[in-house]
């Protein structure tokens, strides 16, 4: 039915009940295996733009590297969990977390964690660590509380977790898993991937930035 409804017209919004729903979530691109949640349309293109680093960014790799500034960036073939959401805001806005975190950190590096010795910030891979990421949005006005229950997230939110004591992030996909919980993008290992893991993880924080 929603495939039907979908070729007679790509354009139609079509609401009501979960036909609808998945109308509209199969013209966004959600994968078509999945049942998605209806999201505002700068939601929508965040995790359209984070969705399509799958295949794309297939390697996980933490070394320090040298980057262009503003604009910076490794291959896409690999990269950190903060390239997700670094990139998939770049892709859907131009808006630069690697110009804006060292701006702010430039003018409050006070403010910032003191995690790794330095004395000053470095456009290089300030914006790439979790810790710093969560202040800069704690000082954007964008933490939200974290939700008694899986059905509070919402698509687009960028999520903080501890995985095996280390920090985590990545965004919340539109498409709902088997366990009725929200999938993640993220890169925890093995590159961009869409998965439902979201219960699985200690989390830490929740943030909803220019959404």
């Amino acid at each position: 039915m929603v495939s039907e409804l979908h070729r007679q017209d790509r354009r139609a919004v079509v609401f009501g009940g979960m036909a609808g729903a998945l109308a509209l979530a199969v013209g966004l691109g959600c994968p078509p295996q999945g049942q998605c949640r209806p999201a505002n349309p700068r939601a929508r293109t965040l995790v359209a733009a984070a969705r399509r680093q799958i295949g794309v960014t297939v390697r996980y790799d933490p070394g320090y590297t040298a980057l262009d500034y503003p604009g910076g960036d490794v291959p896409r073939v690999r990269g950190v969990c903060t390239d997700v959401v670094i990139r998939a805001y770049r892709d859907a806005f131009q808006l630069d977390l690697q110009e804006q975190v060292h701006h702010d950190m430039m003018a409050h590096f006070r403010e910032y964690p003191r995690n790794w010795g330095l004395a000053a910030p470095d456009s290089n891979i300030d914006h790439r660590r979790v810790p710093n990421l969560q202040r800069f949005w704690i000082r954007s006005g964008a933490r939200l509380p974290l939700p008694a229950h899986a059905d509070g997230w919402q698509p687009g939110d960028i999520f903080t977790a501890l995985v095996s004591g280390l920090p985590h992030t990545g965004l919340i996909s539109d498409q709902l898993g088997l366990s009725g919980a929200l999938k993640l993008i993220h890169n925890i290992g093995q590159g961009t991937q869409e998965e439902d893991v979201l219960l699985l993880h200690r989390l830490t924080g929740r943030y909803r930035w220019h959404l």
